[in-house]
């Protein structure tokens, strides 16, 4: 089927490297990577290969269904194993709303949101279980419907059984749930502008992602700039989709990165916006809206906060240059 060509160790993560034979030409990426003895089950093979750790001739490959050629090069990169349940641990949570269905609350900067390779404990989803039952989705992200970056803050909800889960990660599918963000940004944007592009991650870099690629998932975004300041701005993102970093790469795609984004940083930025930059703790970006259906009551319910004091210190130092 394939020529095993390396298996070695580092110390974080293991690599696991083949060479396509002729007997597996045309098949599916994921399929042939179960049938090659690994540990990992067929889907956290999928959610591996979803989440970038899979490269074919040395480009990342996010596909499960990729069809392979012989003679392709597959690379495997396979993290350290996750805690196998999300411990509960007692923290303060800004809940806005609960019910037996759903929990609405407003996630704070630099929280993590679900267990993971660095991050076993001291996440939202430990807190969630410690306060809630949950018995929807898999034991490391209970109920979770969407995710937030670590960094950015602001609203999400939660499904607190298996067919509010269906019903509310249904809306995010067919993209009807409402979803607002404000964020600081460098540079000069337009009035208003609809971005409509490919997303997809970075051939040379894994963790991070761009709208400037041959293929990918469609990523839409609305942005509307709301306050004007000597080299930067304050903006209003509306989403029709919600990829991964969609708002950070957006914005940096287009020439106005987001202050304090460690990841999609700005290049250059003169001495007043350089030490607004450093002194945020993550990028100024913060979920400020979110809409949906009740997923029993089929109800509209809308939610709105104001951003964070990290985010209102580094507003009134723009509006004081």
């Amino acid at each position: 089927m394939c020529n095993l060509i390396k298996n070695d160790v580092d110390s974080s993560n293991s690599i696991e490297k083949w060479e396509v034979g002729t007997d597996a030409n045309g098949q599916r990426l994921d399929r042939w990577l179960s049938d090659n003895d690994i540990e990992p089950s067929r889907s956290q093979l999928k959610r591996l290969i979803e989440d970038g750790f899979v490269k074919i001739d040395g480009q990342v490959e996010t596909r499960p269904s990729r069809k392979l050629k012989t003679g392709q090069s597959i690379v495997l990169e396979i993290p350290p194993p996750t805690p196998l349940n999300a411990n509960p641990e007692e923290m303060a949570l800004d809940i806005r709303y609960e019910d037996d269905a759903v929990v609405v609350l407003n996630k704070p900067q630099g929280m993590v949101v679900h267990p993971a390779p660095g991050h076993a404990g001291g996440t939202l989803v430990n807190g969630l279980v410690h306060h809630f039952a949950i018995s929807a989705g898999d034991s490391l992200r209970p109920g979770l419907v969407h995710r937030l970056d670590k960094d950015t803050s602001g609203l999400m909800v939660v499904a607190r059984t298996e067919d509010a889960l269906r019903r509310l990660t249904e809306q995010f599918q067919v993209h009807s749930v409402d979803r607002r963000y404000l964020a600081l940004v460098t540079g000069n944007p337009p009035e208003r502008i609809t971005l409509q592009t490919l997303h997809g991650r970075r051939p040379s870099e894994r963790k991070m992602f761009s709208s400037k690629v041959s293929r990918g998932k469609e990523a839409i975004s609305i942005i509307e700039t709301l306050e004007r300041f000597p080299g930067a701005a304050m903006v209003r993102v509306t989403l029709h989709t919600g990829r991964t970093h969609q708002v950070r790469v957006h914005c940096y795609d287009n020439g106005f990165p987001l202050l304090g984004d460690p990841m999609y940083s700005p290049k250059k930025l003169a001495p007043e916006l350089a030490d607004v930059h450093h002194t945020l703790p993550g990028q100024a970006l913060h979920a400020e809206l979110l809409g949906f259906n009740h997923p029993v009551s089929g109800e509209r319910m809308r939610f709105e906060s104001v951003p964070p004091a990290t985010f209102e210190s580094a507003l009134q130092k723009l509006r004081n240059l």
